[in-house]
Order: structure tokens, then C-alpha cells, then sequence
């Protein structure tokens, strides 16, 4: 039995419960009020919980709040895990499953710091995280088991697998090479995954890109030498290039030449702004490193000049609700701006960021979307036709990806 709270006051349930459950054992009643849709389950931070999804791990916070007014969402997680999806900004080191972390630390000889699955979830855990620079740090932990070519392979097929899984027709993962260096090449470190999602992708039909990622952290020099060799494989499924890490002092101008040098050799580009820094970020982002895109772009709306061009030039933005949270670059769910935008026209798409470490499904996010801003299903539709026509493909590919899914969701 594990104790989880339910409106502030202690109650056990069996290991796997899930939340109905959980409010059934306070009170009947409540529960048969959640049942009849006149009610809904916050968690700790109140963000909308599906009723029937599992408690989770002891100590966790739930709040019924019953309302006509506001009921629970009319699309549940089963049936939204059934919408065919597009993802655009995932990171590779932060979607590892826990087991196969344990196999891999203990045949390389890696002490982790739990030993268990459900242990390792929860040392991985970063929703009490205080800022993105502590969010990161969590990403030492997955790398130390993604040192040789046969785990990097392995993590990037089962990445595959758990996408298909989740009704995902497309994803590009990103990742950056410099971190697998000097246990790799970076021949090696591109070549090693590559191969896993081809399998993949054999396998589930689930097409996959592949974004290698600068850090802003390391010399220009570095972020150089790595589009020099992502270019060449650019035919083989590497799609764009990017620049990740803690933002704040670390200016993406620094690395423009390697963005030029991407740009010239036919790689599209994205960047990381806009999360641990201000507007000013994205605006180098766009205008020095001539980005695409814009992984996250949460603090956008704090230049309504900078907002316009965007709107203006349809420049998509790669959002991540649940990880925005835990990075604190929102204070709640209810102050993130992707509603707004999206209102405002804003090319918006939903994404994970990182599975394991933010502890969700590309499901989940958009469960979180419906709940939380009340997005119909059209509104829905349009996000994933979003991301869906904001991917790096060819044109033609683009086109038939967008023509596939959109008839999927027409079928439903």
C-alpha cells in the first residue's frame, strides 16, 4: 500500500491504483460525482489529471474540485493516444527507458542512483527542478549509460518503438554528439543512432529525423566542427541543426558560423530560445543564426514587435507545457502563453521535450492542452496539422504527411 493525499487529506491505496480509486477511498460520493462529470482532478501544481490515470509514486497530491460549470475534459487520454500526432521537439537523452538504463549501467560498470525501474523514474524526476540550469543536470545521469555506439543504437530504436506507441506518424529527436566525445567519434556518435531509428522506423512505420544539437555552453569552434560532419549525413537522415543548453549568458551568436555552414550544405536550422532567457534571445536566434523554427519560444510575447514578425512569417514554435513547468519558465500551467498564442495565430506545436525526465507521453501533453485551456478538437487537429506542416521534410513528404493525418483525424 502507498499513502497519496486527496483534498489535503492522507489515504492508502494498493500499489497501481489509479486516481478514481484514490477518491473513491476518501469518499463515495466525491467519486461518483467525478463519474458524472461534475467534477475534475487537479494535481499538487493543479494541472488537470485524467481520472483513470495511476497514482504514481506515494505523497502525491490530488484536488477534486466539483463544478457544472467546469467539468472534466470531454477527450480522454486513451482516445487521444488513437490521434495520429507529430512531434517536432524531443530530446534523445531524456527519453531513455529506466530498464534499459539499468541493463546498460551494469554491463558498462555504472553506478546509478537507484536500482529499480520505478526507483530510477523518480531520481530522474525533474519536476521539482527550481530553474533550467537544474533541469539540465538530470541529462548527466542518461549520458553516462549512452557512451558506446551499441547503446546509442539501442536507445534510439526503442525511442521508435515507444513513439509509434503513442499514435506518433513523424518525430524529429535531437541530441548532441559533442556529449558521447571522447568515447566516440562523431562519425560514430551520428552513425550509431541513425541505425537505431532506421530499424525503427522499419518496424512501426513511424518516420523519423534526426536534429544535432550545438551547445551553447562549449567553443564555436565545437559547434563548427560538429555541422562540418552532420552535413555529411544529412542524406541519411540527419535533418537540421540546433543549439541547446542554458541560455542565459551563453548567446546563440556565438555559434552563428556553424549555423551559416548548416544552412549552406542543405540542413534546415531551429534553436533553443526564449525558455531561460528573454525575447532578446529569439531575436538572435532568428536574425544571427537564421533558425526556422524556435524550440520553445515561451517568453516570445514580451516583444510585441518581435511577436508580430513571427505571426507575420509563420515561424512555428516547438512548445513543451509540462516542461516549461518544471524548468519554472511558467509559474502554472494557467500562465503559459500557448493559448494566447495559438488565439493570436502563432504557428504553435506541442512536444515532449524530454519523456522520462518530465515524466509524460506527447498524449499527455496534449490531454494537458484540452484540460487546462479548454482546446476543442478542432483546436487540437489544427496543432498537430501544425507540427505536421512544420516538419524538416521535402516539400512532397511534407505535403503527403500532412494529406495522411489529416485524413486520419477526419476519420475519427
Amino acid at each position: 500500500m502507498i499513502q497519496v493525499f486527496v483534498n489535503e487529506r492522507p489515504v492508502s491505496v494498493a500499489r497501481g491504483a489509479c486516481v478514481r480509486d484514490a477518491v473513491e477511498v476518501l469518499d463515495r460520493e466525491l467519486a461518483e460525482l467525478l463519474g458524472r462529470g461534475v467534477a475534475y482532478v487537479t494535481d499538487g501544481v493543479g494541472r488537470p489529471v485524467d481520472a483513470a490515470d495511476p497514482v504514481g509514486e506515494g505523497g502525491a497530491i490530488f484536488r477534486v474540485v466539483v463544478s457544472a460549470r467546469q467539468g472534466p475534459p470531454r477527450l480522454t487520454k486513451e482516445v487521444l493516444r488513437r490521434w495520429p500526432k507529430a512531434e517536432l521537439h524531443v530530446h534523445l537523452d531524456g527519453c531513455l527507458r529506466p530498464s534499459t538504463m539499468l541493463e546498460l549501467a551494469r554491463a558498462q560498470g555504472i553506478r546509478l542512483p537507484a536500482d529499480t525501474p520505478r526507483g530510477l523514474a523518480e531520481a530522474l524526476s525533474v519536476k521539482h527542478a527550481k530553474s533550467l540550469e537544474e533541469y539540465l543536470t538530470k541529462y548527466e545521469i542518461t549520458l553516462s549509460v549512452m557512451q558506446t555506439a551499441t547503446a546509442l543504437e539501442r536507445i534510439a530504436y526503442e525511442f521508435v518503438l515507444d513513439a509509434a506507441a503513442d499514435g506518433v506518424r513523424y518525430v524529429e529527436v535531437r541530441y548532441s554528439p559533442l556529449l558521447h566525445r571522447p568515447a566516440l567519434t562523431l562519425a560514430q556518435a551520428l552513425e550509431a543512432p541513425l541505425a537505431g531509428l532506421k530499424r525503427g522506423t522499419v518496424e512501426t512505420g513511424t518516420k523519423v529525423g534526426l536534429i544535432v544539437c550545438g551547445i551553447r555552453t562549449r567553443a564555436a569552434a565545437e559547434s563548427l566542427e560538429l555541422a562540418r560532419v552532420a552535413a555529411d549525413y544529412r542524406t541519411a537522415g540527419v535533418v537540421a541543426f540546433d543549439l541547446a543548453g542554458p541560455e542565459r549568458g551563453f548567446p546563440a551568436s556565438d555559434h552563428a558560423t556553424a549555423f551559416a555552414y548548416a544552412a549552406q550544405h542543405g540542413m534546415a536550422c531551429t534553436c533553443h530560445a526564449g525558455e531561460g532567457d528573454g525575447p532578446h534571445s529569439i531575436h538572435q536566434a532568428l536574425h544571427a543564426c537564421g533558425a526556422q523554427r524556435i524550440g520553445h519560444g515561451t517568453r516570445l510575447g514580451e516583444d510585441p514587435a518581435l511577436l508580430a514578425y513571427v505571426i507575420e512569417r509563420k515561424i512555428p514554435l516547438e512548445m513543451c507545457l509540462t516542461s516549461n513547468l518544471h524548468t519554472r519558465t511558467v509559474p502554472s500551467v494557467a500562465a503559459h502563453p500557448f493559448k494566447r498564442y495559438l488565439d493570436q495565430g502563432v504557428v504553435v506545436t506541442l512536444n515532449t521535450d524530454g519523456r522520462l525526465m518530465d515524466g509524460i507521453s506527447l498524449t499527455d501533453e496534449y490531454f494537458l492542452a484540452h484540460s487546462a485551456f479548454g482546446l476543442t478538437k478542432a483546436d487540437l487537429a489544427r496543432v498537430i496539422l501544425n507540427a505536421c506542416a512544420s516538419a524538416f521534410l521535402p516539400e512532397y513528404e511534407k505535403v503527403a504527411l500532412v494529406s495522411r493525418v489529416q485524413s486520419e483525424l477526419e476519420a475519427l
